[in-house]
Order: C-alpha cells, then structure tokens, then sequence
C-alpha cells in the first residue's frame, strides 16, 4: 500500500469515527419537508438544537466547505479527503450542515476573484452559515440572453447608485446579502461594461416582491433597486468586467441545479413507493410496471452520481471541460422531474392532496409542480443542449 492510499484510508477512519460521534441521530433521518433544511444568515431560526448543533460542529471543523483555505473558514482538504467525506457522510446518511448559495455559487468565485479582504469579510461568514445569499442576475427582458441586463450603477466618487430590476431572485425576501451584475458603462457593447458588485438587502432602495407559482408556493421573487448606495470596495474583480465573473459564476450554479438529481440524504425511491403501494408475498413492490421504472431510474440516479463525481475529479486535476456544468445541469433536471412524475404515479390519487395535516399540505404534489421550473432556472434546457453542442461535441454550426 502506498503512502498516500495509507494516509487516505486512516484519514477515512477518522472521519467515520468524527461523524459517528459528532452528527446527532436526528441529522442522519431523511429530509421531509423543508424545515429540515437549514440555510443559515442571520435571521435563521434553527428548527431544532439538532439543526444548530450539527451546523456549530461542522463549521468548527471547516466540514462546511471542505476544501476552502482554513483562514476563510474552510477545511483544507484535498480533493480525495472532501471527496471520503462526502463518502463517508452519505453512509451514515448525515444531512448537509447548511444550504448555501454563499457556499455554491459566490464562494468559488471570490475565492477566484475577490481581493483578500473580501474573502475575509464575506467567506468566513458564509462557511459558518451567519450568511444568506441571493444571485441578482435575471431581468424581466434579459433571461437567457442575461447580457441584455440593465441595471445601471452609476458611479458617484466612492460608491455607485443602483437602479433597476431583478427577476426569479430566489430567496430574495429572505436573503441578507446579494451578489448582482449591473451594468457600468451603457456604451460598452451588450457583454461589456457589466460589473460584479455585492450590496446587503437591508441597504434603503431595496424592496421585493414575493412570486406566487402554479404550486401554491415560490421561492422567486421581484426585486427592485431605487437609488441604492454601493460601496466601490463591493466591487468584485475589475470594473466593466464583471461577464468574467458572471460566466465562472454560471458553471457553478448549474452544477449545483444538477445536483438535485441526486437525492442525497433522502429515501430511495423505491422505499417510497412501498410505502404507499406495498409489497408482494416476495417482498417487492406489488405494482410490476412501476417497479420497472423505478429500477431503471434508480440505475440512472446512480449513473449520474458517478458522473457528477468524475466531473468532479476533472475539474479538480484541470481536465475539466468548464461547460460539462450544462451537462449535469441538463441532465440532474430531468432526472429530478422524473423522480417526482413516479412519486406522483406511486401515490395515486392520494397525491393529489393538496392541503391536508395527512400530506403535509400536499407536499408531494407542490414539490412535482415545482420541478418543472427545473428545466428553466439556472440557464433553459434548450439553452444547456446549444451549449454541449457547441462547446463539447463541436458540432458544425452550432
């Protein structure tokens, strides 16, 4: 055995031990609502000491984000460690510490791009979940061609003067910071003169709007800027060239929508289904067509899981192809909305509920109408498959 295999397969073994001790046991339950998630920023409310604890310790640990720098409140793992962690969390079926669009999106890019002294300010924050974030990036007119966007900032000496709109802002209402592209010299052509700049939601001039969705329930919000006052030290990267950032940006959220095809903590699927369909005298589930399909997803969710992985892997070693995220993006979609067409399908008519105590207020048939915006957030479908086309597959006149 190598030294380096040796020193991962001990480092596995203090990690199993750690979780073992550390994670309490109502963390390692599957999540059932959302209320089991926690996003952290400073007007969370912990469900439960459970929630607060499993959060405290992982962060103390750096566990939050595994592989940042230890002085921005990371972990210092390499790779292969976060990648045993990850593994070793999954066995035990440990819930996440905290959700965090700090952690998945702007995390990386600060860390890219920022200056020192915005990683100290916001990184650490963001890795003991005293932080919530939310991407100011959509507009009314400039959806999938975001470089339409016009927001203006304009400059005033030591700080700028935003106005203008932001749309699909998930979690505005809720969020104590955003991270937003504006656009600082009107002349510049369409995917120049765009800045990267951070402001707090609390800022005056900043109100939004909450958007009501076909599941009775929304994440999406309005969000709108009136004369709001930024900080020229906000400014992320260099000035009109914030698109760079925006792009980096961009790879990271859709690997991180791709994600949801993965179900992480969750039940299997097909322990769902037996549950509400039951089992026959073998003690498989008694409907044979639906046991087919689910058999056929559950092979592809494990499929996808091992690519995320090798992707992973890529992106870490530098053979990553950057635009690979589309393909997980496009792909971790559509396994999501197939993941709830069967669990629509296996609780029959009793999934229609929509409002009873029995269904969680119908938590099955909101979260399947929800999953339909996943082909849509995050960059379309039909946007992620021009994107492989051209930039993976080279296909001609694509």
């Amino acid at each position: 055995m190598s030294t380096a295999t040796a020193e991962l397969k001990s480092f596995r073994e203090q990690t199993r031990v750690w979780l073992e001790q550390n994670c309490p046991p109502e963390m390692r339950k599957p999540v059932t609502s959302e209320d089991d998630v926690c996003w952290g920023g400073r007007h969370w409310k912990f469900s439960s000491e459970a929630q607060k604890l499993w959060l405290q310790r992982m962060a103390e640990k750096g566990w939050t984000v595994p592989t940042w720098p230890r002085e921005y409140g990371g972990g210092g793992l390499s790779a292969d460690e976060a990648k045993v962690l990850a593994q070793e969390m999954r066995a035990l079926g440990c819930r996440s510490a905290v959700q965090s669009f700090g952690i998945w999106m702007l995390g990386p890019a600060l860390l890219k791009f920022g200056s020192h002294e915005q990683k100290l300010e916001h990184l650490l924050k963001i890795a003991r979940g005293e932080i919530r974030w939310c991407q100011g990036y959509s507009e009314p007119n400039a959806g999938s061609d975001l470089a339409s966007l016009q927001t203006r900032a304009e400059d005033r000496g030591d700080h700028y003067i935003v106005n203008g709109q932001k749309i699909w802002t998930s979690y505005a209402d809720k969020a104590d910071w955003i991270f937003c592209l504006v656009r600082t010299d009107p002349a510049a052509k369409k995917h120049t003169g765009i800045s990267f700049v951070l402001f707090d939601m609390a800022t005056p001039g900043v109100t939004t709007k909450p958007i009501l969705l076909i599941s009775g329930k929304s994440p999406f919000c309005e969000t709108f800027f009136d004369n709001v006052r930024v900080e020229k030290r906000n400014l992320v990267g260099t000035l009109n060239a914030g698109w760079d950032v925006a792009k980096y940006l961009l790879t990271h959220e859709r690997e991180m929508i791709g994600g949801i095809g993965d179900r992480g903590a969750a039940k299997p699927l097909g322990q769902v289904a037996a549950a509400q369909v039951g089992t026959d005298a073998a003690g498989r589930l008694a409907d044979p067509l639906l046991r087919a399909q689910i058999a056929q997803f559950e092979v592809d969710e494990a499929a996808f899981r091992l690519t995320m992985e090798r992707a992973m892997d890529e992106a870490r070693a530098g053979r990553g192809n950057p635009a690979f995220s589309s393909v997980l993006k496009y792909y971790g979609a559509e396994l999501n909305k197939r993941r709830f067409e069967l669990m629509m399908q296996a609780g029959g008519s009793d999934a229609l509920d929509w409002e009873s105590e029995r269904t969680r207020e119908g938590a099955t048939a909101r979260a399947w109408l929800r999953t339909k915006g996943n082909s849509i957030e995050g960059g379309t479908s039909e946007v992620q498959l021009n994107v492989i086309a051209k930039r993976i597959l080279n296909l001609p006149g694509a």
